[in-house]
């Protein structure tokens, strides 16, 4: 559509007025434009003729173009640190320790420094003396278990002489002092005395979680707080047992081992105790109101050879049983031999004089009423 003044007027008659309001229009459109527009670098790219000038500054794109004032200030830079300052390190976050997992068990260097420091008894019992490496505390159900382990695998003699502990033995570190003393300084002498030195030491039982005598539901014993030892014999190199609850060994060694051992430990049960310890001793160091101990082991003599009960064998020079027999079958009665001798058995028989006065039985009587 072509637009001119005049063809305006033809087809919107608005007169002078009209005329007018369209220059002002125009005119005030034409200020805004000049005043719109700004010099852009020479690099920038030329726009399209159709968006030269006024009419493309009106028309054409264009960005919105921000004041001066409407920018924020910019912001002042810190000064640089003096080369003189002390230098600060930074802090270093703390890290929670975890617990290992089995799939990565805790290196030898942390657990060493986690661990508490060793006990007295534990610096006493060096290699010098006994075998015995140390192993983690167990804690398990109802008490179960003790602080302060070790795994006795052998007392060393003054000698260097190993006695071994088949098996060995899980105690707590003051049990296995006691036992490691009492063979170095009791059974090795009396080993000697019978002219051989100890090889090892049977033991039966040691730590197990477990009642007294095995019995569901009874107080713990002192083996389930790794406190008790069962010993059923010790072995010298020579061959020889010493089987503590053996009749044919000696009375005199096991009444030395027994006089040993009550010396020693707080609890000492064998043979005659409580039914359950026939075949072995139980040691320990129960800790009792007044340092109170119990010993209770009857060392049984030896069995004899022959039992008693049993008739004594009949000698060759005995003449045979049916000739003993017609014998004494055959022997004469005296009575019926001799009539002077049977007058006088008769007379003995015969009835009290008349003046002789019957014992009295009424008194008898009347006594036991009483």
């Amino acid at each position: 559509m072509k637009f001119s003044a005049g063809k305006a007027q033809r087809k919107w008659p608005c007169g002078t007025f009209g005329r007018t309001a369209a220059a002002i229009l125009v005119t005030t459109v034409t200020v805004l434009a000049a005043l719109g527009v700004q010099t852009e670098p020479a690099a920038a790219k030329r726009p399209a003729p159709w968006a030269q000038g006024p009419w493309g500054e009106l028309f054409g794109p264009h960005r919105p173009k921000l004041r001066r004032a409407a920018l924020a200030a910019p912001m002042p830079l810190p000064k640089p640190r003096p080369a003189e300052a002390p230098v600060i390190e930074p802090e270093k976050p703390a890290v929670a320790k975890q617990t290992p997992t089995p799939a990565e068990p805790e290196k030898p260097a942390e657990r060493a420094a986690s661990a508490p420091p060793p006990s007295a008894c534990r610096q006493a019992l060096t290699e010098e003396i006994a075998i015995a490496p140390s192993i983690p505390d167990i804690n398990g159900p109802g008490g179960c278990g003790g602080e302060d382990l070790v795994r006795l695998e052998a007392v060393v003699l003054p000698d260097k002489h190993r006695v071994a502990l088949k098996p060995a033995a899980i105690l707590r570190c003051t049990m296995a002092s006691a036992i490691a003393d009492w063979i170095r300084t009791d059974m090795t002498p009396l080993a000697a005395s019978l002219g051989s030195v100890v090889s090892y030491l049977d033991n039966f039982d040691s730590f197990e979680c477990r009642g007294r005598n095995r019995v569901a539901g009874a107080q713990l014993s002192e083996h389930g707080r790794a406190n008790a030892l069962d010993v059923r014999a010790l072995k010298l190199a020579d061959g020889q047992s010493i089987s503590l609850t053996d009749r044919t060994v000696p009375r005199e060694v096991r009444e030395n081992v027994l006089h040993s051992v009550c010396a020693r430990f707080t609890t000492v049960l064998g043979p005659g105790s409580d039914g359950y310890h026939e075949d072995h001793i139980h040691l320990d160091l129960m800790e009792r109101h007044n340092n109170y101990k119990i010993c209770q082991w009857y060392v049984w003599d030896p069995l004899p050879p022959i039992a008693p009960l049993l008739p004594a064998e009949r000698p060759d020079e005995a003449p045979p049983r049916e000739v003993a027999a017609k014998s004494a079958a055959a022997k004469p009665d005296p009575a019926k031999s001799d009539p002077a001798k049977s007058d006088a058995a008769r007379s003995d028989t015969a009835a009290p004089n008349a003046g002789d006065t019957p014992p009295s039985t009424k008194k008898r009587r009347q006594n036991r009423r009483f």
